[in-house]
């Protein structure tokens, strides 16, 4: 993240980024179910337009937020960094997770609204089976375990696209799709085409999603160690009472910081 850019400014951008990633993937269901009857079809076509959309949206405002886009990535942020202070304050989460969770609505009644569907209708499509909640699990957790693992290895800059492309070959191997984000799933209950998922189905998805975020830093601190804590003693204080300012991060840090 970016440590210049005031609270609001990056809450704002998570929002937007929220919003847009949904509207491309909700509208791309759409455009996919008028162009064609074959299933194997639209789902293609709705995962490439994943895949190209969050590369370019992560690359885009990663800078600024971290391209969080999704509560269960901010969540893991801060429990990961709890202990070394260089994660997301508990007053960021705070801000960042209802922000998610308004803009992918927001991008939703978009999407619909671009298509002429009813806005706001709820989705019908019932996902409401064990074995879905299993590839939440299974999505969730190899998110997790691929952003923080690029940070850990400094390979943060290679983000937009490998997190993208794990995105759009989740879409292929897990049951559920892979939604593997809280709040594009509750956005996604409020448009009743190809992507949206029942009001009903949306609770147990976001239960699989938070023990899949807590299954990736698992996997985490299993490949990569956990990070040490910053020690009290090792902080100076000048005499003026102010802590010196923290160096510069690379570019490799900001990006998922």
């Amino acid at each position: 993240m970016s440590a210049s850019a005031p609270m609001v400014r990056r809450a704002a951008v998570e929002g937007l980024g929220t919003a847009a990633l949904v509207v491309v993937v909700v509208g791309s269901g759409i455009q996919a179910t008028e162009l064609t009857l074959d299933a194997g079809t639209r789902l293609l076509a709705n995962s490439l337009a994943t895949v190209f959309g969050l590369g370019v949206l992560i690359a885009l405002l990663g800078p600024v937020s971290g391209a969080h886009f999704n509560p269960a990535v901010t969540l893991a942020a801060w429990f990961a960094a709890r202990r070394t202070g260089d994660g997301p304050p508990p007053h960021d989460v705070a801000s960042y997770v209802p922000a998610q969770v308004f803009g992918a609505i927001t991008g939703a009644v978009l999407a619909d609204a671009m298509f002429g569907k009813p806005l706001a209708g709820l989705s019908t499509h019932v996902r409401f089976s064990g074995h879905l909640w299993l590839g939440e699990v299974v999505a969730t957790a190899g998110l997790v375990w691929l952003v923080f693992g690029l940070a850990r290895a400094g390979r943060a800059h290679l983000a937009p696209l490998l997190v993208a492309s794990y995105i759009g070959a989740a879409y292929w191997f897990t049951s559920s799709t892979s939604f593997a984000n809280p709040a594009v799933t509750i956005g996604r209950a409020f448009t009743d085409t190809f992507a949206g998922i029942a009001p009903g189905s949306v609770l147990p998805f976001l239960a699989a999603q938070l023990v899949g975020g807590a299954a990736g830093l698992g996997l985490v601190a299993l490949c990569f160690g956990r990070p040490a804590p910053v020690a009290d003693d090792d902080a100076v204080v000048p005499a003026g009472g102010q802590l010196p300012a923290a160096p510069a991060r690379s570019a490799d840090e900001s990006t998922l910081a």
